[in-house]
């Protein structure tokens, strides 16, 4: 075929003589020259715009870069001034306004990440004239070396001091080495100076500024530090960048950059004055003269279009003869690609069939369809091949007859008959054709049995259990889901069934003993139920039962009872060994919920109740049940102390204890107290949602959030900031057994580098005799990290004094119903007493809670007690860095 296309493409035309044939290339070359010459003119117009575009883009990204640097420099500026307003604005400056005037400044974070140090330097006289030592400086943190230096021994740093006082301007200093770095090796940083004038008033003339300068405010930055934020990593113009002091003769290289190979050695450069100096940006470009511009691709495509033209020019010239060429071939092709069809078709491995609309006839099959179906002649009906399918499909096909509607175009699956009279299933689309006029259904099918069965296949693994073989428990939610969306036939009870102990399998004889077990169970349970009955297994050691058509709870609690009592009499023995087995079974009918979740949720509180109730046993729910509905009322405390963790609505408060025995002259003491922000914004005190979280095991995580969200924030707890004395933070009973706890602490400690003595850990007297050993433990641990504990709600147990000599204590807090009691009870009086007098000979800090009057403030003061808390002292308080969030 390729080569009739060449032979028609080469012929020559018809006519003879050969000058048509010639003009038309002559036309064609006419028009190839005209257009070239418009595409170079075009070309050099386009080249000469983009010489120009390309320089104006690397000047301007120089100029860009200076800007920057400028802004940075006028950032610098302004922090300095800010901070000679504070000399301004008062006579002395003590170091603790000093340093508190360096906290509260805001500025520009690159500024904040390239400053070294604020310091400032006193004028003092010497014997060889005027010192500057520095007696102010800010941060301390690796500058201690600043401690006392005199700036007049640098003399860069004096130049810009003086300066700066003459001018009573911004003064920059030349680089050199930076006393952070060393004091050695090459310049790396410059001091921006300004003037402090005795009196906080500027002389007129430069003779009193000079007599008039008290010392001299000076900002320290490295150059990398200060220029490099600002530089940008990429440029399109630019192939490299460089800043350079060159206030003296002798230049300073400050920075450089490489963007890229540069291509011309035209150099822009743009000057920057500040401060008394002179900087230079300077940078080359990328672009080269001569290739810039879109003229080539310009010339390119005109070129392209000038060939197009010509050949279209030619094209008209001769369309004519090759007409006349082309449609005596195209006849014959037509011919040639009907019978490459045809033998192609016969190599599909799909099946085709053509079968006469008329009477259902098959007039073909391709060699596929004569290997794999069963009709024997070229005039078989196609009813032969189609036994199982559906009537309506055979309608659609056209089977009624050549006077029934034509269907549109149909597609489906229908089991064939082989040629070996076996069926199978295959994807079958049917088209309307004509063939010379005879109106035919063209059939095409492929052979689809092994992916319908994977298709089953995967369908049942996706809805039932692999070990058991029982439905799963998207297929439990989806019949029972049937069951309640049937109108009128709401009757029936769904069980879940737990089983007791099953872990104790799993730690003992291995995982593999515990699917044993599950297994046969999943057998003996399904002989107990009705064959309309649904078991399935819900997860782990859970399963569900569907009763439907069960009318009344006394029905269904026979049904649960036998399912326990088939459970408990399982003999499971494994490797010699035996074990009970037992389950805890919850009830809940369908008339006494309206959707899948709130049935559920019933007959999961039932089996929760099941089990509080001794485990081996069934549980009904019922409305009136009050302790279900404890049990649902915590459940929804966990979802929502659970959704409050993720959407991060804990709240902290604080509330401090205050002194008895004189003032401590330290920062304040305070405890952290969670509260709990609710949907509508309403703030929930830890009573109502505690309960929940520690039944459902949500305290360690809890408490996890508390001592990050405290340790991350220390010093934005309290208005006393840094000065914080104690921070004291409760721990649960399940956060003594997380050997991870004392990790974060320890990690979290050095992370924000605090002081381990300002944080006590409080952990209640019956906490910690719940689990003494593990009390004991951690108790231990934090105090060989530095962190002080308090023994909380002291003096309820039995055996208080007895064990308090065994734990390393820092602090005892008296229980506040003792406290309380005090006015008109001398035994809570006598209690109080003894144990501030034990603590005390213990070495124990001692704190009396719940302090609500002046009384109770005078009764403890005569018992030596350390601190009291309480509302007559202070009542609680948002935490600072959440108010603004509230």
């Amino acid at each position: 075929m390729a080569n009739e296309w060449q032979d028609i493409a080469s012929s020559p035309p018809a006519e003879p003589g050969g000058r048509r044939h010639v003009r038309a290339w002559d036309w064609a070359l006419l028009a190839f020259l005209l257009a070239m010459g418009l595409t170079s003119w075009l070309a050099l117009v386009e080249k000469r715009r983009g010489e120009r575009d390309a320089h104006h883009a690397f000047t301007m990204e120089a100029r860009l870069i200076s800007d920057k640097i400028r802004e940075q420099l006028q950032q610098c500026e302004h922090l300095v001034r800010a901070f000679q307003s504070v000399f301004l604005a008062s006579e002395h400056v003590s170091p603790e306004e000093y340093a508190r005037a360096y906290e509260n400044m805001r500025f520009n974070d690159h500024v904040r990440f390239s400053l070294q140090a604020l310091a400032y330097a006193e004028r003092q006289s010497g014997p060889a004239g005027d010192i500057y030592p520095t007696v102010l400086y800010a941060p301390h943190a690796g500058n201690e070396a600043l401690a006392g230096l005199d700036a007049a021994s640098q003399p860069m740093n004096l130049d810009a001091i003086l300066r700066a006082g003459d001018s009573n301007k911004v003064a920059m200093s030349a680089p050199f080495p930076l006393l952070q770095s060393g004091g050695a090796g090459p310049a790396d940083g410059l001091i921006l100076r300004l003037p402090v004038y005795a009196g906080g008033t500027v002389p007129e003339s430069v003779e009193g500024r000079r007599q008039a300068l008290a010392g001299s405010v000076g900002a320290s930055f490295r150059f990398l530090d200060l220029i490099d934020p600002v530089i940008p990593k990429t440029t399109q113009a630019l192939a490299d960048v460089r800043i350079s002091d060159v206030s003296e003769a002798a230049p300073q290289r400050l920075f450089e950059r490489h963007f890229g190979e540069r291509n011309s050695e035209e150099v822009h450069v743009v000057e920057l004055n500040f401060g008394g100096r002179r900087w230079q940006v300077s940078g080359h470009p990328k672009y080269d003269q001569e290739a810039q511009g879109d003229w080539v691709r310009v010339l390119g495509i005109g070129g392209l279009i000038s060939i197009l033209l010509a050949a279209l020019t030619w094209s008209l010239a001769a369309t004519r003869e090759r007409a006349i060429v082309l449609g005596t071939r195209m006849g014959r092709r037509y011919l040639d690609s009907e019978e490459r069809f045809r033998r192609l078709n016969e190599l599909l491995p799909c099946l085709v069939l053509l079968v006469r609309k008329s009477d259902g006839q098959i007039v073909y099959g391709n060699a596929s369809a004569r290997e794999r179906l069963a009709f024997g002649s070229r005039d078989a009906a196609l009813a032969s091949v189609l036994p199982g399918a559906a009537p309506e499909f055979l309608d659609q096909v056209g089977k009624i007859g050549p006077k029934g509607p034509q269907a549109p175009d149909v597609g489906r699956d229908v089991q064939l008959r082989g040629a070996n009279g076996r069926l199978f299933w295959a994807s079958v689309w049917v088209s309307h054709i004509e063939l010379e006029g005879v109106p035919l259904w063209l059939l095409v099918a492929s052979d689809n049995s092994e992916q319908r069965q994977l298709t089953e296949r995967l369908s049942y693994q996706a809805s039932h259990d692999t070990l058991t073989h029982l439905p799963n428990r998207s297929e439990f939610e989806r019949s029972v889901q049937e069951q309640l969306d049937r109108p009128g036939q709401r009757s029936g009870a769904i069980l879940f069934i737990d089983l007791d102990q099953f872990k104790l399998i799993n730690d003992t004889s291995g995982h593999h003993a515990g699917d044993t077990l599950l297994a046969q169970l999943a057998v003996e349970m399904r002989e107990k139920l009705r064959s309309v009955d649904v078991l399935a297994r819900l997860g782990g050691d859970e399963f569900g039962v569907l009763l439907p058509g069960v009318a009344d709870l006394e029905t269904a609690m026979q049904a649960a009872e036998r399912l326990r009592a088939c459970i408990e009499g399982c003999l499971f023995s494994w490797e010699g060994r035996g074990y009970p087995i037992s389950a805890s079974v919850g009830v809940a009918m369908l008339a006494g919920a309206v959707t899948l979740k709130e049935l559920f949720t019933h007959a999961d509180a039932a089996c929760y109740q099941a089990k509080d109730a001794g485990r081996n046993r069934a549980h009904a729910y019922t409305e009136d049940d009050a302790a279900i509905h404890r049990r649902m009322g915590e459940m929804e405390w966990a979802n929502r102390v659970q959704d409050a963790l993720r959407e991060g609505r804990l709240l902290l408060d604080f509330q401090e204890l205050r002194p008895l025995r004189g003032d401590s002259g330290t920062g304040a003491h305070i405890e952290l107290l969670l509260r709990l922000r609710g949907e509508d914004n309403g703030v929930i005190l830890p009573g109502a949602f505690l309960p929940a979280a520690e039944r459902y095991g949500l305290m360690p995580m809890i408490d996890r959030w508390v001592v990050e969200t405290a340790l991350g924030n220390l010093d934005r707890l309290h208005p006393d900031g840094t000065r914080l004395s104690t921070c004291a933070i409760n721990l649960s009973a399940a956060s003594l057994e997380n050997s991870s706890l004392y990790d974060r602490i320890a990690q979290l400690i050095g992370m924000h580098q605090l002081d381990p003595q300002r944080l006590l850990f409080e952990i209640t007297e019956s906490v910690a005799m719940r689990d003494f050993t593990a009390s004991s433990a951690l108790i231990g641990q934090l105090r060989a990290l530095g962190c002080r504990v308090a023994l909380d709600d002291f003096g309820v147990g039995m055996s208080s004094f007895a064990y308090l000599k065994d734990l390393q204590l820092d602090m005892v807090k008296i229980d506040g119903s003792f406290v309380q009691n005090m006015g008109s009870d001398q035994m809570s009086r006598s209690i109080v007493r003894a144990i501030a007098e034990i603590g005390h000979q213990q070495g124990l800090e001692v704190v009396a809670e719940w302090v609500s009057s002046t009384e109770m403030l005078e009764i403890l003061a005569t018992m030596n007690v350390d601190y009291a808390q309480g509302f007559a002292l202070h009542r609680p308080e948002r935490v600072l860095f959440q108010r603004d969030a509230a």
